[in-house]
């Protein structure tokens, strides 16, 4: 599990998956979320707009990412 560390509240899933280096561009990441290939906390979300916080977990492609 990778930890990104976020210096705000909260993060958007989108701008999320663009911080850690998974999607290059904020279409990509769009893209993979409403094709369902996000998961936040065990659960697929097309939320692009998902707020999340320290101690959640995002999962895309087998791969986890805990927000610190």
């Amino acid at each position: 599990m990778k930890e990104i560390n976020i210096n705000t509240e909260f993060i958007k899933l989108d701008a999320f998956l663009k911080w850690a280096g998974v999607a290059s561009l904020g279409s990509e990441a769009k893209i993979y979320i409403l094709e369902e290939m996000v998961k936040v906390n065990g659960e697929i979300c097309t939320q692009r707009g998902k707020k999340l916080r320290s101690g959640d977990v995002v999962n895309f492609e087998d791969e986890d990412y805990k927000i610190v």
